[in-house]
């Protein structure tokens, strides 16, 4: 028997994989949805981003249901997401705030659907949120507006009659900037002394997990690192 069931939404990117990797570490079932599959989960389930909204909820649910058979999960987290810049003037800029909206509030909406169904009583469920979105982001205004409905998203799952089971708790995590092999690459010269390392949050996400040292539900967690050492804001 598995300690626990944990889904990861995005389990084949930085993060996701490296949560897959942790809670694998820790003898847990493990779960990826993606786009491509992760060969250390135990199941994986593959979305097609060519599908829409609804078709990709209900490869999800389908998937998510057959693998789990009568079993409920511990953690639903969604870590999937992506980042590009635009402001108002720009040439791309509903297209850019069209995929922003895709990767960042399809993928959370249907964690949250998952959540609902699959999710034990007293489960935790996170979501991808942005520091940079507790403000106006005119520099990339569609990643602000996506992350800032994944905030208030996560507000409403915490909330009494959200649809999830009872007594769980829903977060988002609010990084500046994650150190990821992408980031090192596309900014060489930055100071990683503020980037927050990926088995930072993994560690995180399993204390919660376990049900140890919870915020309040409902919290955005905003990730703040300095020197090398993260801290915790609570928004």
């Amino acid at each position: 028997m598995p300690e626990g069931r944990v889904l990861i939404y995005g389990g084949r990117g930085a993060l996701g994989a490296t949560c897959v990797s942790y809670f694998k570490n820790k003898q847990w079932w493990v779960g990826s949805i993606d786009l491509k599959e992760n060969e250390q989960a135990d199941v994986n389930v593959i979305v097609k981003p060519e599908l829409d909204w609804l078709e990709q909820e209900k490869i999800v649910l389908n998937g998510v249901g057959e693998s789990l058979k009568d079993n409920k999960v511990d953690a639903v987290l969604c870590v999937a997401g992506g980042w590009a810049g635009g402001n108002a003037a720009a040439a791309d800029f509903l297209k850019n705030a069209d995929l922003m909206w895709k990767q960042s509030v399809w993928s959370s909406t249907i964690a949250a659907s998952v959540g609902a169904k699959y999710l034990k009583e007293g489960g935790l469920i996170t979501l991808p949120g942005a520091n940079a979105a507790l403000e106006g982001t005119p520099g990339m205004i569609g990643y602000g507006l996506a992350k800032a409905a994944v905030h208030q998203l996560t507000k409403s799952l915490a909330a009494e009659k959200s649809g999830l089971p009872n007594g769980s708790h829903a977060y988002s995590i609010l990084p500046v900037t994650l150190d990821t092999p992408m980031n090192r690459k596309w900014m060489p010269k930055a100071d990683t002394s503020t980037w927050t390392p990926l088995e930072f949050i993994a560690e995180l996400f399993f204390q919660w997990a376990k049900g140890e040292e919870r915020p309040k539900n409902g919290s955005l967690v905003s990730l703040i690192t300095k020197d090398n050492k993260t801290s915790l804001v609570l928004n």
